[in-house]
């Protein structure tokens, strides 16, 4: 079986619940309402992953219902959003969520006949294909770190391909960061493919140990670096894994796991805190839950993050993580050869905090040089040579000048008594070259 990590719930309930009022929102009574929460209270109760929690969430449920707090709701979407919010508040559990869909009521029966579940997975796959299977971007930033905007963790068997490419696409890089800032979750098993290059394989390595409920049953797992994959291992290699708010489920635990087995540095802020495996349960002929059914540990001292969140090793805001893990990559990288401390300080003044410079401070950088000018531009500064060649350049600290694209040289900006006189070109091999200031 496989454990699906369901998106944020904050995001998903909107869509689950939200939509249009249909034929079956009324009319609506008090005891279709009792009937429903009693449908819930059986749900929970067989598939919950604490029973003993789960009888005393459905009396709080029941509670609601006999106090009339759901008296004065008036339809079906607006009772699941009710429940949704007061089952998340008698857990602590983000996984939680009610939704109203009688088609994927009616799915989840005729998912036995094998033509029906062939075409609801051919459906699932074209839907990844328009998102790549989560992987959002891949690319090299300066010193040669490779980096994967990776937005959910797809199902491994369609979107294998994919992922081998990425894997290919970063197995050249000195070391790789793995931006999971608004990663929603999803399988758990992609996030073991994606580790796996992060370890030797001719070693037993757990990276998941977990067990949930199928068909009244308990089922025990538990997931290991694979021994062949599509691409070269990074053993070795430094990893970063970027973290904020919204990081959550299958995203928490690729990061909490490479973090305890100190595999990888966490760079951002302290994720969601959804660490048990869910699975959709239908709820009469309508509603239905999305119920956490298990509980995943990590390998080491078989701990887990619910409720907590993952701390990261570095705690800055999700916005400047990027640029703070590529920092501490070149850093590191440094430490370890010498001869790559050339790039820390090449790739310093463009990762540096700095705030924009003042309109007058733009202008006065604009005029005509040797062979080309600058003009601003829409509020930025453009940089055009041979009269139809041009870049948009970016300052830096100091009187740099990054340009658009251009990673082997920037400028900076000349002065003589406090006036600009000159734009210098800077190699990254340490050679320059001055073009006077001509107006």
């Amino acid at each position: 079986m496989t454990i699906r990590h369901w998106a944020l719930i904050l995001a998903a309930t909107a869509a689950w619940t939200g939509g249009a009022a249909t034929a079956q929102d009324a009319p609506f009574t008090a005891a279709d309402k009792r009937v429903v929460v009693e449908q819930l209270d059986r749900t929970l109760k067989a598939n919950y992953v604490f029973p003993d929690k789960a009888k005393t969430i459905a009396a709080v449920l029941r509670r609601h219902l006999d106090a009339g707090d759901y008296d004065a709701v008036p339809d079906r979407h607006s009772l699941a959003r009710e429940l949704t919010d007061d089952l998340i508040a008698a857990s602590n559990d983000l996984h939680f969520a009610v939704g109203v869909d009688p088609e994927w009521v009616a799915d989840y029966a005729a998912r036995q006949d094998p033509a029906r579940a062939a075409a609801l997975r051919e459906e699932e796959r074209r839907e990844e294909t328009r998102k790549n299977f989560g992987f959002a971007g891949l690319r090299y930033l300066g010193g040669n770190i490779a980096y994967v905007d990776l937005t959910h963790f797809a199902d491994p068997e369609p979107g294998y391909d994919a992922a081998a490419a990425a894997m290919r696409f970063i197995e050249n890089g000195d070391a790789v960061i793995y931006d999971l800032r608004y990663n929603n979750g999803g399988y758990l098993e992609m996030a073991q493919l994606l580790a796996s290059q992060l370890f030797p394989g001719d070693k037993d390595q757990e990276l998941f140990d977990y067990y949930y409920t199928l068909d009244g049953r308990r089922v025990e797992r538990g997931q290991w670096v694979l021994p062949a994959l599509p691409a070269k291992r990074l053993t070795g290699k430094p990893v970063y894994v970027l973290t904020g708010s919204t990081s959550f489920s299958a995203a928490e635990w690729f990061a909490y796991t490479l973090k305890k087995l100190g595999r990888a540095t966490l760079i951002g802020e302290r994720t969601a805190g959804g660490a048990h495996p869910v699975d959709r349960k239908p709820v009469g002929s309508d509603f239905f839950v999305q119920v956490p059914i298990g509980q995943i540990r990590d390998p080491v001292d078989r701990s887990d993050f619910e409720g907590q969140g993952v701390v990261p090793d570095h705690q800055v805001a999700s916005a400047d993580a990027l640029a703070v893990a590529h920092r501490l990559a070149l850093a590191d990288l440094a430490k370890s050869d010498p001869a790559k401390q050339a790039d820390a300080d090449w790739f310093a003044p463009e990762l540096a905090p700095r705030a924009r410079p003042a309109t007058a401070a733009l202008k006065a950088i604009t005029g005509r040089y040797e062979g080309r000018r600058i003009d601003l531009v829409g509020g930025k500064l453009l940089y055009t040579w041979r009269e139809r060649l041009r870049l948009t350049l970016e300052p830096l600290a100091g009187d740099l000048l990054a340009i658009e694209g251009v990673r082997d040289f920037r400028f900076r900006i000349m002065r003589k008594g406090g006036k600009v006189a000159a734009l210098e070109r800077i190699d990254r091999d340490g050679t320059t070259q001055t073009y006077a200031r001509l107006d």
